[in-house]
């Protein structure tokens, strides 16, 4: 195959960098990165912790660097909206997480919503479906999206759950390694899959080193495990069933990848996140390196 050429902006997730938001937000300017993803669930981007004129520093201090936010991370952890007697709090949240990114400038919130279940007729899945259903139309109405995270099921069974929903708000952020790493699925082919809901993805690769149940790694509801990104992490670093690993190093076929991106017409952005290593700094910029072979 040959290579293709990409016009793609580059992102960086700022938490990847473990040094807090302003710091993450400088290094992520000194790699060469165009954008930067940031958590929105606590902390110093808490919604629920800014005023109107926090919000407006902030912006103003991100577009001092010459940077835009590629997305906000919602991602709440726990059994997604998996469980009905937390799902209302978790909505509610989710949505001054939109509405907080559409004052920052995106339109764009990442997140995990749990597995989606193999049975359309379950419980767990009429839960998650009625939560989508309402995110997803608050999402369309201010013309954001509720982006989920690809991996914990396969890219077939995820478009099945969204053409569900009845509009797009719930959308997809593509990560490739997730899927090479815990379901086997094939990310090129999950592009194709998914053409019609990819607004963001991460630029992260890895290895399958052996079988493993995805609720081990991002829990079900009555399953005991829950989502928890430090244990996944640690998983992806010293785990025996799968392992993160630098860009260009692992099972995703880039060249291949990229050019299904192009062939869907995807334009948005390549967003690198590194969740294990010990020199973040080092990796991402070699990973931002990586990416920009492909501009030609």
């Amino acid at each position: 195959m040959s290579v293709p050429v990409i016009t793609n902006k580059i992102g960086v997730i700022v938490d990847s960098f473990q040094v807090g938001v302003k710091e993450g937000l400088l290094k992520a300017h000194k790699v060469g990165a165009d954008g930067v993803q940031i958590y929105a669930v606590q902390g110093e981007l808490d919604p629920a912790g800014l005023s109107a004129s926090a919000r407006k520093e902030w912006r103003d201090y991100i577009q001092s660097l010459g940077l835009e936010i590629s997305a906000l991370v919602g991602d709440l952890g726990g059994h997604g909206f998996q469980d009905p007697a937390q799902n209302q709090a978790k909505i509610d949240k989710s949505k001054r997480i939109m509405e907080l990114g559409m004052e920052l400038g995106t339109n764009i919130i990442t997140t995990h919503i749990g597995i989606v279940p193999d049975d359309p007729n379950s419980k767990i899945y009429e839960t998650m479906h009625t939560a989508c259903e309402e995110l997803s139309r608050f999402a369309s109405d201010m013309n954001a999206y509720f982006a989920i995270e690809t991996g914990p099921e396969t890219s077939a069974h995820l478009k099945a759950f969204l053409d569900s929903l009845g509009t797009k708000g719930v959308s997809v952020n593509f990560d490739p390694a997730n899927m090479v790493m815990v379901t086997g699925d094939d990310p090129v082919q999950g592009v194709y899959t998914l053409k019609d809901y990819i607004v963001h993805t991460h630029a992260k690769d890895g290895v399958k080193l052996g079988h493993i149940d995805p609720r081990d790694v991002y829990g079900f509801y009555g399953y005991e495990v829950e989502l928890d990104h430090e244990k996944i992490a640690a998983m992806a670093e010293t785990g025996s069933a799968f392992r993160e690993v630098p860009l260009g190093e692992g099972g995703v076929d880039w060249p291949a990848y990229l050019q299904a991106l192009n062939d869907i017409g995807y334009k948005g952005y390549l967003t690198i996140e590194r969740e294990v290593g010990t020199s973040p700094e080092a990796d991402i910029g070699l990973a931002v390196e990586f990416l920009k072979r492909f501009r030609g």
